[in-house]
């Protein structure tokens, strides 16, 4: 009875994009992706939604900073599709990437800790035998090495050249310059940001503009985090209402 009686409200499309800060536009294109239900239509054909459009309209606004546009929209449209375990299935793979991100964040915090504030200067050997060449850092890092190519251009690594063959040798302290930008680079920063954060962990006292950046990378996650909670409560208002 609770649907019969939402469904006896109409609502224009004006009417949820105002309360939204949204244009008209935008909430059609929200119900031709599968965000929104199908509208009703007047006998002129004008669209017509009602209450639990503008719920579903509040729920993927409130998904979205948690999961991203995309794998909101995948919710929705799940959701509206009546596949509510494929809505479940993103949710917990969105879930599963914070606990991921966090992990990734407590490595480069241990990373930070084991880290010695003194320069990044290592011997000029004429062996790669104390150090270790692209191609294994690469995969131990699951990357590509045109990848470290990439943070050698931007500063982010120094390998020293090998002179009897010129590879590329990274002794330990690149290693962990290595270490550092990748789990940056998986926290959302740019090599341009991440450079100056490199440059200075290789002179004494230096760690401490990493540190800020990890509290700044570890207050997004918690942001992300309660708005995981915050998209759950009003994804299960809506899931009630549609009975």
């Amino acid at each position: 009875m609770g649907q019969n009686l939402q469904s006896a409200v109409r609502l224009r499309p004006i009417d949820l994009a105002r309360g939204h800060g949204l244009s008209t536009q935008a909430v059609r294109n929200y119900e031709e992706a599968g965000i929104l239900p199908a509208a009703g239509r007047t006998p002129h054909g004008y669209r017509t939604y009602t209450p639990l459009h503008a719920r579903a309209l509040r729920t993927f606004l409130a998904l979205v900073p948690g999961h991203g546009h995309p794998t909101a929209t995948s919710i929705m449209r799940s959701v509206n599709e009546g596949a509510v375990d494929e809505a479940f299935r993103l949710i917990d793979e969105s879930h599963a990437q914070l606990l991921d991100d966090r992990r990734t964040l407590q490595a480069v915090e241990r990373a930070l800790r084991d880290l010695e504030p003194a320069t990044a200067s290592h011997p000029d050997t004429a062996s790669g035998a104390d150090g270790t060449f692209i191609g294994p850092l690469a995969k131990k890092l699951a990357i590509r090495p045109a990848t470290l190519r990439k943070w050698e251009h931007a500063g982010l690594v120094r390998p020293r050249r090998d002179p009897l063959t010129g590879y590329r040798v990274y002794d330990e302290s690149d290693v962990r310059d290595a270490r550092v930008a990748h789990q940056l680079r998986r926290g959302g920063y740019l090599l341009e940001q991440i450079a100056p954060l490199i440059a200075q962990v290789r002179t004494a006292g230096g760690l401490e503009p990493l540190e800020a950046a990890l509290g700044d990378w570890r207050g997004r996650l918690s942001a992300r985090g309660r708005a995981l909670l915050a998209g759950a409560a009003e994804l299960e208002a809506y899931l009630r209402e549609r009975g």
